[in-house]
């Protein structure tokens, strides 16, 4: 289907005409998605955005080191005998592969830098390129380049794509955008695509599974409703998915663990739902010309379906109650419930952590938008399949923040042909209501936009922030704070659990924990140690053969008993041990040695 006339958009006399004006307007807010110091910090430091990435960066560099490319354990995290990870090396091996580029021009330690700043920009132009060809293949240039213009101020998107953002989600939201702009084209080559790129996103996570599951209905449902016509792209989905993900998986996963169940990985129950889903789709090919009405269509779409999740059930039970499994109340309770990707949107409210509102507004509203024009507008297929996946993910992120990763890079796909159209609305006629409603709606659409509640909130009700400072925390991260714990002799160091990652990127030392749900054992250890009495704390230490203890007075671990923790209170310089050593040194660390 051809894109729509480009929309007239009156602009005063000028020899720029308004695509120029766009262009220009696109460079400048790309120049200045980083500041020049997150850059520089970045480039000279090391200083990544979030936990996530020094942990990506220290298996990167394992990688590079000559660590084999199926050996996922972290030797340094839990040792003996140290964490099995479960990430991607499809996600490594570029970062690998620009470190290993650039080390011969730069050395090693600044071609790390600039890999960490490099791959999260090219992550971005993929993105972006994947926005404008999407949209304008439907709206035209001038509704793409719009999009491209709110892409850089969605925050949803430019966190994961900021300068040392090197966590896989910047590929996980690049992956879904494009298998939604696959099912928009629809047809065999656009399902085959689609269920490509869904293998590509189960390969480097999981978290894009509930996003893969609603194009998937999305594409049956429309094989339903319309009955041939839309067999191709269902069955092409199947093919696709089924072809690419066992590529994918054989790819990064050691053969001996080719028949291992992993719920929080592309395994054998992903692969199991991948190729029932081909059978299905194929079923459904071979029956479309007998399966004349929609009921009968339901019906074999119903019984293949069913028999499909029961099949799953009943071969890998376990990965029923999803990715965490094993985790005891302890962890549950004052980990993983405390970690700010797992939080809903009314703890957010309740701890005044206003800085939420630039992430949830635009994506009610995108949902409400595309929802409005699949019903009311001009290329419904279009506005039906974001506002499908749109919704889901808004549901997620109400109650699991982290719904809201994959799903933001789909607000700019909604918010260019929306605004170009509210925009040519008002100026090309009387301000009817309507009109004003979606123009109001487009503005609404702009993160930016939402800058102003959460300053308003800041400045007014500070006394309801109860979350913890992030200044505070993140200023125990840099390599400058590590610098004293660096310079001492390697050994294993119990920390704040937010800090493992940083020490394994920074320091030679190993650690006992991190956070991450593969360790529950070191993740008990910590906060039983750091938030328990000197008794639970000493005995922590020795049982794990722990060398060092480091705080980080900002962020102190959870009280598990009435009192303050001895080791918050050790911080504070309330409370002494004979049996460990202060380590005196500059910076926010406070650092002990536990002698044999």
């Amino acid at each position: 289907m051809p894109p729509m006339p480009e929309p007239t958009l009156s602009l005063p006399a000028s020899r720029i005409g308004p695509d120029a004006v766009l262009w220009l307007l696109v460079a400048i807010a790309v120049a200045t998605m980083n500041a020049p110091a997150d850059l520089s910090a970045t480039l000279h430091h090391l200083r990544v955005p979030d936990p996530d990435d020094a942990m990506r960066l220290a298996q990167v560099r394992d990688l590079v080191n000559g660590q084999g490319w199926y050996d996922l354990r972290q030797h340094r995290f839990g040792p003996p005998p140290g964490i099995l990870s479960h990430w991607s090396r499809l996600v490594d091996a570029p970062i690998a592969g620009l470190i290993l580029a650039l080390t011969p021009l730069l050395g090693r330690p600044l071609a790390e830098g600039a890999a960490a700043v490099l791959w999260p920009s090219l992550m971005f132009g993929l993105y972006a390129l994947v926005l404008f060809r999407g949209v304008r293949a439907s709206f035209g240039t001038r509704a793409a380049l719009v999009a491209l213009l709110v892409a850089t101020q969605t925050f949803g998107v430019t966190v994961q794509f900021a300068a040392g953002r090197v966590d896989h989600h910047d590929v996980q939201l690049t992956a879904i955008l494009g298998l939604a702009l696959a099912i928009i084209r629809g047809g065999g080559a656009g399902g085959l695509l689609a269920g490509a790129l869904a293998a590509l996103s189960l390969a480097v996570g999981l978290e894009g599974v509930p996003f893969l599951a609603v194009g998937a209905l999305f594409l049956a449902a429309d094989w339903m409703w319309r009955g041939s016509p839309a067999i191709r792209a269902f069955a092409g989905f199947g093919l696709g998915l089924a072809l690419a993900a066992p590529v994918l998986f054989v790819t990064q996963t050691a053969p001996a663990l080719w028949s291992s169940t992993a719920c929080d990985a592309l395994s054998p129950p992903w692969l199991f739902l991948a190729l029932g889903g081909l059978v299905l789709a194929l079923g459904c090919a071979g029956l479309d010309r007998a399966l004349g009405r929609r009921t009968t269509r339901a019906l074999v779409l119903a019984g293949g379906g069913a028999a499909l999740i029961a099949g799953f059930a009943a071969a890998f039970p376990v990965c029923l109650a999803g990715p965490f499994t094993g985790m005891t109340p302890l962890v549950r309770e004052h980990w993983l419930l405390k970690v700010n990707e797992m939080t809903n949107a009314a703890t957010f409210v309740a701890r005044g952590q206003w800085e939420a509102l630039v992430f949830y507004p635009v994506v009610i509203l995108a949902a409400l938008a595309a929802s409005w024009r699949a019903l009311r507008g001009p290329r419904p297929r279009f506005w039906a399949v974001a506002a499908v996946l749109l919704w889901p993910g808004l549901l997620l992120g109400l109650e699991e923040f982290r719904g809201l990763y994959v799903i933001s890079g789909l607000v700019p796909v909604v918010a260019g042909p929306f605004i170009l159209s509210a925009i040519t609305g008002i100026g090309g006629g009387h301000p009817t209501p309507r009109r004003v409603a979606a123009l109001a709606i487009g503005i609404g659409l702009v993160s930016s936009v939402w800058i102003v509640p959460v300053a308003l909130g800041e400045a007014f009700l500070p006394w309801i922030r109860t979350a913890s400072d992030p200044k505070g925390a993140s200023d125990c991260l840099g390599d400058e704070a590590l610098a004293p714990l660096a310079a001492l002799p390697p050994g294993k160091v119990l920390a704040p659990i937010f800090m493992g990652p940083a020490i394994l990127l920074h320091t030679p030392h190993a650690i006992v924990a991190a956070p991450y749900h593969r360790a529950i054992p070191g993740l008990a250890a910590a906060l039983t140690g750091l938030g328990g009495t000197e008794a639970d704390l000493r005995r922590t230490m020795t049982a794990d053969g722990v060398r060092y203890l480091v705080a980080c007075p900002a962020r102190p671990a959870d009280d598990l008993q009435a009192k303050p923790a001895f080791a918050t209170r050790l911080a504070r310089g309330e409370a002494t041990a004979g049996w460990l050593t202060p380590v005196p040194g500059p910076g926010p660390l406070k650092l002990w040695r536990m002698d044999p």
